[in-house]
């Protein structure tokens, strides 16, 4: 029978764990990805990460992510990770909307949701003794600097953008940037040395920006408002990191710690504009040293709809919200059991049953 996980090792991290395990204590970043829902399927992984093996072996730890993905990791450095991602899940699997929306209700509804989870201990995750969070935005440059919270000029926009992007991603580069908001006590040096085709500009979180670049975070085009003009970052207008780091392909080789990656895929796509380009998937020699943990197809076989939940299930339910809500809680439950499967492995990894980037 097969597990309800997938281990996909980089290079160099299964030359560490064939020689030494894989020891907490050699966890040195925790990346999480954009995708809105399917976020949802780690919270078994990220309480029991966050709340019980990492917490074991303290060391400095930089927790990095995008849109949801930003979320997870604020939450994980909160006082009480358990708390906060037991708050996340609760609070995101019981949004409502009406039939008809406008982009100004979106964004107020998940601007109360972030309040719920932050719980007002948002200054927490600046302060964590030993966790370095970061979010990732994007901001608009070229056309998509002028857009002003006029919808046409947004379209026509991201229209451009993505246009530009089915050609190469360097093309993307030309409508917008990445915006690393970071911990005061680390600035982001592992980033700072160009590794793609972005203009990366670094801004340091405080409590004054904290909420704001956690909601341009995951801002998505068209379905939430822009965040404009953030306290302490450049000025302009801010989207979903998640446009140019939907899962994160970040230069992790640079640090020599292992990078343990709890995803809901066992690949990893630069951009969200790639998500149907499936010759753009990463697997160079960034990777080297990524523990990347997935579910299996199998497990997802289990869930509603033979699948985790999705930002598409608000369409596929409509109205039926307590059928949504039940459904995306069934699948939270059973994330439990990818947690048990991978605090076994943890302890004694078998890398016959690991894959290749």
């Amino acid at each position: 029978m097969e597990a309800p996980i997938r281990i996909t090792l980089g290079r160099r991290a299964r030359q560490r764990i064939a020689q030494e395990g894989l020891q907490a204590a050699d966890v040195a970043i925790v990346p999480a990805a954009a995708g809105g829902p399917k976020g949802l399927i780690l919270h078994g992984i990220d309480t029991w990460l966050f709340g019980e093996w990492l917490a074991n072996a303290p060391r400095e730890r930089r927790l990095i992510g995008a849109s949801i993905g930003a979320w997870r990791m604020a939450a994980s450095a909160l006082a009480d990770p358990v708390a906060a991602h037991k708050r996340l899940a609760h609070h995101y699997t019981h949004q409502t909307y009406p039939d008809k929306v406008t982009a100004a209700y979106v964004t107020r509804t998940v601007r109360t949701l972030l309040d719920e989870v932050l719980d007002g201990h948002g200054g927490e995750a600046l302060r964590h003794p030993l966790y370095r969070l970061s979010i990732i935005t994007a901001r608009g440059i070229g056309p998509l600097a002028q857009t002003r919270g006029v919808r046409w000029r947004e379209m026509a926009g991201f229209v451009l953008a993505a246009a530009g992007n089915a050609v190469s991603r360097a093309r993307l580069a030309r409508a917008m940037e990445r915006v690393l908001f970071h911990d005061v006590r680390d600035e982001g040096a592992w980033l700072r040395e160009r590794f793609d085709a972005f203009d990366t500009r670094f801004a340091t979180l405080s409590d004054a920006n904290l909420r704001s670049a956690l909601l341009a975070s995951g801002s998505i085009p068209l379905v939430l408002e822009a965040v404009t003009d953030i306290a302490g970052a450049p000025p302009g207008t801010y989207w979903d990191g998640g446009l140019i780091d939907y899962h994160l392909h970040l230069p992790y080789r640079r640090d020599e710690g292992l990078v343990l990656y709890p995803h809901f895929t066992d690949h990893i796509v630069p951009g969200w504009l790639d998500k149907s380009m499936p010759w753009r998937r990463a697997r160079d020699e960034a990777l080297d040293n990524v523990v990347l943990v997935s579910p299996s197809p199998s497990f997802l076989a289990r869930l509603p709809n033979r699948r985790m939940p999705d930002r598409a299930d608000f369409k596929h339910y409509g109205q039926d919200h307590a059928a949504r809500i039940r459904d995306w809680t069934f699948a939270i439950g059973e994330s439990e059991r990818l947690a048990e499967a991978l605090a076994k492995w943890v302890e004694k990894p078998d890398l016959k049953l690991a894959q290749a980037f």
